[in-house]
């Protein structure tokens, strides 16, 4: 290409045959900028001259951004050269230091410093080049700055050197838009972020994919250190896709592991086939297993099996983050609380404003002139009169014709009816609906300004008060709410339309339109004439001088969406008109072209009211033909030879695109083109180019005038239009860092971050200007200080209507000095614009107010961000316009947010490679991080009506989680920066001094017990089991000889009906013969174990006590489930074996699918032990029954999975046993006339204890229901506690949940079968956790009209070492609930806090604690005591305590402490169990059965599942319960981490689309709620986080297959 310094080159014909080429290809974008430029300096380096200077150095080329054709401007007022510009600074500052110039630069007029020939006009054939350039579709030319482009493609080439490794997300294949084969592939290094110019010099040699051969070991390798950027595309491609998928797969299986541990630890347990956790076969909420355990696994460095693509991916995301972040933050502020978050503080380097104090600048006077009309309707009366054939206004059709012409006298009768109308035809005569003064709504589409125009002024002549809105589409518009509050508080009541958009509008079946949402009820009008009735000959409107009366309301959006309406008054109004006359110097009869909006704002006021002052014809053009023919104002202008056109920078940028095809172009005609936003900074690039193209077509420089408005202050300023084409309009190039703190600076050092603004003229003819500090007081600004503009004039508006308190803030201020005195009597306006007043009364506009995010004291505009993301090459992946920016508050300060449209045919690793290279441009060039940056599908943002987007609604979708992304990227990591110091463990006080300080401040030792068991006096037959029996074995034989036939167990089935039952002798026959079988066939010893695998139901319980009979000791076990066997036979396995079981017993049908193929498939099935099928028994009864020698021998093992994904067996002794059993029959109360509803799993814990042992010990009835029958009716449960009357009843988690989201509907219906709890006592819910406060809540309300009492529900405590340690009995106080702060729990400490205040937790109390219990909090590092309401761990001593914990290993060291700990300080000698529970004890103000006050047992969660972050302790159930609540989608979540990082996984109910809405919410409500940074989202389906028996989730367990790669994500978003 050319440049203008290339046109009088003499280079040879090749070398500009290459240059051509050279620029096609950069068109294109087949090459980057950068190797384009290389490449064009090369070429034409030995034809460039060097010219000598004074002092004998060469200048400073100020080179042009290749790729264009032409420079931005004729070079007589273009950007300074670097070296001028530094010279230039550094005389500025020597001058304001003599202190009397502000700290700023222009450059009005040539520059004479460059030599003539540089300065070449600008050619027909340049502009064609530059055309072809244009074309291919490259930048949005409204925010187009070559020097700003440079700039970006400078920075990021800074970054290039040190690659980001942003991981990519992993996205499910149905969510990638479109999938390339790329994604599939090793990445190509000769994509476009690397150099182009040398594929070759690639420094590791990786052959690139178009050579064929595939490096695989490097890829691999790169893979798995997390080196490169573009990863795998999905985790669940891992099958599909390319051979080389294949082959990494193939790598992966070979490195295969075992892991064994002590208490055998699940997640890492692996022989020759993987062992997986406990999972609820027959749990309560049917959720599909997940298949986990058939991945191939490696190794990581500490053993822990991980798969390639995740820990990959979350390595490199930990080498990123660990990368030096911004400089910390030093002070902190207090937050309510101890937790400290950091606050900004100053930085010492920031520049100062140093100039000195504005003064206010006047605008010329207004110049009344004689003929001018009294009031706009006087002009309409005297033009309608006089000159009737005079045309008024054209209206074109989309294909550009004329549609339609309006006379000024027809403008002028049709005005008279519908003022008639108005008034005399709407209501009845005695009360007629709209009288003047009244507000009306105008709703006209965008291409019938004629009807529009007759009805604003049948307004205006009635007296009545317009409000122009925009025409309603459906019931729910972007923003079309917020319009109907408005009209709501105009109390407006009549809509005038149109015959053709009353027709467009959405109608009801009866024909009727339908209030729109947010809408008051309106009558609809139709203006056309023959609709309307002839006004009588003697009727005239009464036409006045303007006065004070409001003319018409103009509606405006604010930033946060709501809607205002700016009053414009009558003299308001003309003033204004006459002000525009006067400084555009309008007169009568000119022609003018408008493409801008005609119902408000500078479209309105040129294009329909100063028009009609000054006789002028209007050529309006409607936006639906902008979009078909981008040319049709400039042919237009061309047509008619109009003086005047009124546009925006996008009408200019679209004309460039399409201008081409056009060959006579004539704009010499033009005096005046308007650029209606020419207070966007960035609209000067499109000014540029545009002069540049069509400056050969006769347009002029000084044609060119930007103005500036506001809906508040209506025209602010404009250029006005000289004839002197040798004064070139005034420019500013400022450093975008001293914007930021409010300061003008000449642009910095670095050249890149700067920002160039043209000035919008001067002030309006009769207004006064200042500018004054953004917030606080109105306090004039500094000359070299950005400030909000302020004017004093008569042509503003008056107020926002109806809105008194808003109005004072905005429209009457008193500009202050800095002594504190006003500067006038007269009041400002708030323009909502910042900028500031230049060198010779120009004004500088350079943001608007509402574009302003001040992040950490730093104000950053929205327009700056959007050219820097637009500025960011290649831009093939979004879509220019439609780009939204704005701020979002997380945590005590704004975060910016972009969302952009990203173009179909982009693929991932290109929108992603884009995504990052926009956050280092914008990290670089404004030195502030993105929080977060969104790509959505093609066309979904919400538009404005005239095509914009629809800003406040898009920030409303994002925050709602309705934006439905297809790409995000969240970057909290380098964005929060001011988190809470991490806390700093101090030195442990020791024990002893703990005491003491208790004893001194007095408080007491938290320590409870239950009752005493020695002291409760039993009746005589109790007292009988007690004494005389110390083994359950020989209660059952005594009940079976002296109560035969009382029964003890009833099993119900799905429908409610008894499916079995058995009497105490029938029990202990069946034991007896199971006793025989295990003999005889199994030739069992005394202690051998045997595994128990059955279902739910009485052959467990007769098992059972065949065992014991056999004097053998039980295992029961889950058996597998038969529609998921390759997941849950591997745990039943490994309980088999780890339990070292001698004989499996189970029934027949689980004998077949033990022995089944799919079993095979799934473990070795020739390595189970002997299995016994005992739905075939002897007939004999045993010699003898046996009995152990000593209470303290084996009863049973239970086995159980804990959350972390530890399987423990703990031994119970038969003491344990018995004493257990009469814990429970005393709190319950439980005597042989009772009877208990049980709905619980079986296999460990209370559940056992309750379903086989309580009633032979106690003798009450037991009515079994399995859980898994719920699933298929979930009224089960409860509808035999109505039933059988029953008194107390025990659930879990899964079940009340289960009943909860099942049954909410149902209640009525349930009420109508009969379903009556009011007998219910006790309904406890057994549980290992926290209770679930709001699930218990919820449960009670639901059911609170079928007669349930709130006070029955409650929840018990046990663990491994103590199975029930809390149990809710019959008497004694109702259970308490206690708010805690949330935030003082991190730190170890409990604070009482009310209900409803910030950051409390509720923590109901776990049940009472029962007979024979003692607990004491203890501290679990020192194991000293710990006062009342202190955290620490809870440590219990009891009679039923575990004997210890049962390993394949006999190695029991390790957890010996749990078992047989003691205290540090204070009582040294009882022996406690530790739970591994933090809790605290509360001394309350209610008494116990016994009399005393009641100690509360508070438990707030494992210390296994707690998680350490920045030096505090999270529970992850509180990060779970603020997550769930983020978004409606959310039915689940669990959290963990892996190598610090917070990892988050979400279930989502709804489409797979939601999925990317959660990464931003679930990010900020952790951030806002916890204060910590999540690094990885993870979004799955229902029923993939596993969840035991209890209803506990099993996260350590989904960690692993999150890290294995099994979980088969939705989305996975690595959070920078």
């Amino acid at each position: 290409m050319a440049d203008r310094s290339l046109e009088g080159m003499a280079l040879p014909l090749e070398v500009r045959a290459r240059l051509a080429e050279l620029e096609l290809e950069l068109s294109e974008g087949d090459i980057t900028q950068k190797g384009y430029e290389k490449k064009r300096s090369k070429l034409i380096g030995a034809y460039l001259p060097q010219p000598p200077t004074a002092n004998g150095a060469a200048v400073v080329r100020c080179r042009l951004q290749p790729g264009e054709g032409v420079p931005r401007r004729p070079f007589r007022s273009t950007h300074i050269g670097v070296c001028d510009i530094r010279e230039a600074a550094a005389r500025e500052r020597a001058a304001s230091a003599a202190g009397n110039r502000p700290l700023f630069y222009f450059r009005f007029g040539v520059d004479q410093a460059l030599p003539q020939e540089r300065r070449a006009p600008v050619t027909p054939s340049s502009a064609s080049r530059y055309h072809r350039r244009r074309s291919s579709g490259s930048r949005d030319e409204r925010y187009r700055s070559d020097v700003h482009t440079e700039a970006v493609q400078a920075a990021l080439a800074k970054h290039k050197e040190r690659k980001m490794a942003v991981p990519m997300p992993s996205k499910r294949r149905s969510l990638v838009v479109q999938t390339s084969m790329d994604a599939y592939t090793p990445p190509d290094t000769s994509s476009g972020s690397e150099d182009e110019g040398s594929v070759q010099g690639d420094s590791q040699g990786t052959p690139t994919s178009s050579q064929g051969s595939i490096n695989m070991e490097h890829w691999i390798s790169q893979a798995i250190h997390g080196s490169t950027t573009s990863t795998t595309s999905s985790s669940s491609t891992q099958s599909g896709g390319s051979g080389a998928a294949h082959r990494l797969a193939d790598v992966m299986a070979q490195t295969h592991i075992e892991n064994h541990s002590a208490p055998p630890d699940v997640t890492t347990y692996t022989s020759d086939h993987s062992i997986q956790v406990e999972r609820p076969q027959g749990s309560t909420t049917s959720r599909t297993a997940p298949k986990y355990g058939n991945a191939e696994l490696m190794e990581t460095g500490d053993g822990v099996p991980v798969s390639s693509r995740v820990s990959a991916k979350i390595q490199q995301l930990v080498n990123t983050l660990k990368r030096p972040k911004r400089p910390p933050l030093r002070e902190f502020f207090v937050d309510d609380f101890e937790e400290l978050l950091e606050v900004q503080q100053p930085d010492p380097n920031q520049p100062k404003p140093e100039g000195a104090q504005m003064l206010a600048t006047r605008g010329e006077q207004l110049g009344v002139v004689t003929n001018w009309p009294p009031s706009l309707e006087a002009a309409l009366q005297r033009w309608g009169t006089i000159s009737p054939k005079a045309p008024c206004l054209t209206t074109m059709d989309t294909n550009g014709k004329p549609l339609y012409i309006l006379t000024y006298g027809k403008l002028w009768t049709r005005s008279m009816k519908v003022a008639y109308n108005i008034l005399h035809k709407l209501g009845t005569k005695q009360e007629p609906m709209v009288r003047p003064g009244d507000r009306v709504a105008l709703v006209f589409p965008n291409n019938d300004p004629a009807a529009f125009m007759v009805a604003f002024y049948g307004c205006l002549l009635a007296e009545v008060v317009p409000v122009p809105i925009e025409v309603p589409l459906t019931r729910k518009d972007a923003g079309s709410q917020q319009i109907g509050f408005l009209l709501g508080s105009c109390g407006v009541t009549v809509a005038l339309t149109s015959d053709a958009c009353h027709k467009g509008l959405p109608k009801s079946p009866t024909g009727e339109i339908p209030q729109f949402k947010g809408w008051p009820k309106l009558l609809w009008f139709v203006t056309e004439s023959k609709h309307l009735s002839k006004p009588p000959r003697d009727w005239f409107p009464h036409i006045k001088d303007a006065n004070n009366d409001t003319a018409y309301i103009e509606y405006k959006t604010c930033k946060d969406g709501s809607v205002l309406g700016v009053t414009v008054t009558r003299i308001a109004l003309l003033t204004h008109c006459q002000a525009l006359t006067q400084a555009c110097s309008y007169t009568e009869a000119e022609t003018i072209v408008n493409v801008l909006d005609f119902k408000k704002d500078v479209g309105l006021w040129h294009g329909i009211l100063t028009s009609v002052m000054n006789m002028m014809h209007v050529i309006s053009i409607p936006y639906s033909l902008m979009k078909v023919n981008p040319l049709s104002w400039i042919q237009k202008v061309c047509q008619y030879k109009a003086k005047v056109a009124c546009v925006k920078s996008r009408d200019m940028h679209w004309a460039l695109v399409a201008h081409r095809d056009q060959r006579d172009v004539n704009l010499s005609s033009l005096r005046m083109l308007i650029v209606a936003d020419g207070a966007n900074p960035w609209s000067i690039s499109s000014c540029d180019a545009f002069l540049n193209v069509f400056q050969s077509k006769g347009l002029r420089q000084e044609v060119i005038c930007p103005c500036a408005s506001s809906p508040e202050a209506l025209t602010v300023a404009i250029r006005r239009p000289t004839d002197d084409s040798n004064q070139p309009p005034g420019r500013g190039v400022l450093s975008m860092h001293g914007l930021t703190y409010g300061v003008i600076r000449v642009d910095s050092e670095e050249k890149l971050s700067v920002l160039t603004v043209q000035d919008v003229g001067l002030v309006m003819p009769g207004a006064i200007m200042c500018s004054v500090k953004p917030d606080g007081i109105p306090q004039l600004c500094r000359t070299d200080e950005i400030g909000e503009l302020c004017v004093c004039a008569v042509a503003t508006g008056t107020s926002y209507y109806g809105l008194s308190g808003m109005t004072k803030n905005t429209f009457e201020v008193f500009p202050m000095t800095s002594s504190g005195a006003p500067i006038s009597e007269y009041p400002f306006i708030r323009t909502g614009l910042l900028g500031f007043v230049g060198p010779g009364g120009l004004v500088f506009v350079v943001g608007k107010m509402d574009g302003l995010m001040v992040v950490s004291g730093r104000r950053h505009n929205a327009d700056d961000i959007v050219a820097t993301a637009l500025a960011v090459e290649p831009m093939k992946f979004v879509y220019r316009g439609r780009i939204a920016v704005f701020s979002v508050t997380v945590l005590h300060d704004e975060r910016i947010v972009i969302v952009a449209e990203q173009r179909p045919d982009s693929t991932e690793e290109d929108s992603f490679q884009w995504m990052s290279r926009v956050l280092q441009a914008i990290d670089s060039i404004h030195q502030v991080g993105v929080y977060c940056l969104a790509l959505v599908p093609a066309n979904t943002l919400p538009k404005t009506p005239l095509g914009g987007i629809h800003l406040s609604e898009t920030k409303q979708l994002f925050l709602e989680g309705s934006l439905h992304p297809c790409n995000v990227l969240m970057c909290p990591h380098t964005c929060v920066t001011n988190l809470p110091k991490p806390r700093q463990k101090q030195p442990e006080i020791g024990p002893a001094s703990v005491m003491v300080g208790n004893l001194v401040s007095g408080k007491r030792i938290a320590q409870a017990s239950g009752r005493d068991l020695g002291q409760i006096e039993d009746n005589d037959q109790a007292r009988k089991v007690r004494t005389e029996f110390l083994f359950l074995s020989e209660v059952l034989q005594w009940r079976a000889q002296t109560t035969p036939d009382h029964l003890l167990y009833t099993l119900l089935n799905c429908r409610g009906t008894i499916a079995n039952s058995l009497t105490c002798v029938q029990l202990h026959k069946r034991a007896e013969k199971i006793a025989v079988m295990l003999m005889e066939r199994g030739h069992l010893q005394d202690g051998d174990h045997v595994a128990l695998v059955y279902p739910p139901g009485i052959d467990l319980i007769a098992a059972f006590y065949g065992c014991l009979y056999a004097g053998c000791v039980p295992i029961t076990v889950r058996p597998p489930h038969p529609q998921n066997i390759a997941t849950t036979l591997p745990t039943v396995k490994m309980i088999v074996e780890v339990s070292r079981s001698a004989c499996l017993m189970t029934t027949q049908l689980i004998c077949k699918l033990l022995r089944s193929r799919e079993a095979a498939a799934a473990v070795d099935v020739r390595t189970w032990p002997l299995i016994l099928d005992t739905d075939d028994l002897p007939k004999k009864r045993p010699a003898q029954i046996y009995k152990p020698s000593n209470p303290d021998m084996l009863a049973y093992l239970d086995f159980s999975v804990s959350t972390t994904g530890m399987l423990a067996g703990v031994k119970m002794s038969h003491a344990a046993t018995s004493a257990f059993c009469r814990s429970i029959k005393l709190q319950c109360e439980l005597y042989p006339s009772r009877e208990v509803a049980i709905c619980l799993d079986p296999y460990c814990g209370l559940g056992f204890v309750l379903w086989c042992l309580c009633s032979v010990y106690s003798g009450h009835q037991s009515i079994l229901i399995p859980p898994s029958e719920l699933e298929t009716n979930p009224a089960l449960w409860l509808l035999a506690v109505s039933q059988y009357k029953v008194r107390d009843t025990f659930c879990s988690y899964s079940v009340m949940e289960l009943c909860t989201k099942g049954l909410g509907s149902q209640t009525e219906s349930l009420k109508a079968r009969g379903l009556d709890l009011s007998r219910v006592r006790t309904c406890v819910v057994v549980a290992e956790e926290r209770p679930r406060i709001a699930l218990t809540q919820s449960f009670s309300k639901l059911f609170k009209d079928l007669g349930l009492h709130p006070r029955a529900v409650s929840t018990s405590f046990g663990c491994r070492v103590n199975l029930a340690i809390c149990l809710q009995g019959t008497s004694g106080p109702d259970p308490t609930t206690v708010y805690v702060d949330m935030r003082a729990l991190r730190h170890d400490r409990v604070r009482l806090v009310e209900r409803g205040s910030p950051h409390s937790l509720p923590l109901m109390e776990s049940g009472k604690i029962l007979p024979g219990v003692r607990i004491i909090i203890a501290n679990p590092e020192t194991k000293g005591p710990l006062g009342d309401s202190h955290l620490g761990e809870i440590w219990v001593h009891s009679a039923h305590n575990a004997s210890g914990y049962f390993t394949i290993y006999g190695d029991e060291s390790l957890q010996s402490d749990h078992f047989n700990s003691r205290l540090s300080f204070g009582d040294t000698q009882t022996i406690w169990a530790r739970t591994g529970y933090l809790g605290f004890l509360r001394r309350t103000e209610l008494t116990d059965a016994n009399g005393e006050r009641h100690d509360a047992l508070y438990v707030v969660g494992a210390l296994d599942e707690a998680m350490e972050l920045r030096g505090m302790r999270y529970h992850p159930i509180d990060i779970e319960t603020s997550v769930i609540r983020a978004h409606k989608s959310v039915t689940e979540c669990a959290v963990f981490t892996w190598t610090n990082l917070l990892v988050v996984v979400v279930e989502l109910d709804g489409s797979e689309q939601e999925a990317l809405d959660l990464v931003p919410l679930v990010t900020n409500v952790v951030l806002e709620e916890h204060y910590l940074i999540v690094g990885v989202v993870v979004v799955v389906d229902i029923g993939v986080i596993p969840i035991n028996s209890r209803g506990e989730k099993q996260r350590m367990h989904l960690r692993d297959g999150f890290l294995a790669d099994q979980l088969d994500p939705i989305y996975v978003a690595y959070n920078m």
